[in-house]
């Protein structure tokens, strides 16, 4: 299946200051990508640096060429001083996609409490601490999108991922709680869930035949793509989502 071109326009994401975390392959390289294409101003980060300035390159033709940030997300100081930086550098934040994860399969017993608090920061701690981040600048532009990713791993209750699908399951009562603190200043917050992505990293984990059993269980045929979540991001990201907030939105082509 090809990747989906860029199907709808919102013209209320031209000119938004976007800052995207994991933004160098896979889901988060399809959302920096959507954002660009759409006109807006994007900042994205990551730990793989090579990776990070290709995508920049291959951009480099955008309206406004997206910038790429080195930087390691589960270090949380350094990373909100990173958003500090990239906000002063776009003159503030009006979306951000906490898309950076890590689903490195693990099992119960091997489990250390130093694994436990690695996890925690990759997965779920800098979700939070990227919000707390951004809240001036929004607040200060009369409002925001916060667009955090969760999973449908822990709705599923797939093997070998328990302490991942802790930070996922947590993600989705942080959205809520984040949405219900924030909605007086206009800032929204959502949650997407993503099914089972085909990315090179996915594709590691899964068989030809273990991608032929999860499109079965799909309610829908055919694999779903980066573009794909991107479109969701952009959706609740633009003033046509002005009252979607407090949710969860799948993007899972029914497998459940």
């Amino acid at each position: 299946m090809a990747e989906p071109l860029i199907r709808n326009v919102y013209p209320s994401l031209a000119g938004k200051r976007v800052i995207v975390s994991g933004g160098a392959a896979g889901i988060g390289e399809a959302i920096v990508e959507g954002f660009a294409r759409q006109g807006a101003a994007v900042a994205f980060v990551d730990i793989d640096k090579a990776a990070g300035q290709s995508v920049a390159f291959r951009l480099v033709d955008a309206f406004v060429p997206p910038v790429f940030y080195a930087c390691d997300i589960s270090d949380c100081d350094r990373y909100v001083q990173t958003i500090g930086q990239i906000s002063d550098s776009l003159g503030g934040c009006d979306v951000l996609v906490n898309n950076a994860a890590n689903d490195d399969r693990h099992s119960v017993g091997n489990v250390t409490g130093q694994y436990w608090d690695e996890r925690m920061a990759v997965n779920l701690k800098h979700q939070f601490f990227a919000a707390q981040a951004v809240i001036p600048a929004m607040t200060a532009a009369g409002g925001g999108s916060i667009v955090n990713m969760g999973s449908i791993s822990w709705h599923l209750g797939l093997q070998d991922l328990a302490i991942y699908q802790t930070a996922k399951a947590a993600i989705e009562g942080l959205t809520r709680s984040l949405a219900r603190d924030l909605g007086r200043h206009n800032i929204r917050v959502n949650t997407i869930v993503p099914g089972n992505v085909q990315t090179p990293r996915q594709q590691k984990w899964y068989t030809p035949e273990g991608e032929a059993e999860i499109v079965a269980a799909q309610c829908l045929d055919g694999r779903i793509l980066p573009a794909d979540i991107a479109a969701m991001a952009m959706f609740l990201a633009s003033d046509d989502a002005r009252f979607c907030t407090a949710h969860a939105y799948w993007v899972d082509a029914g497998w459940r």
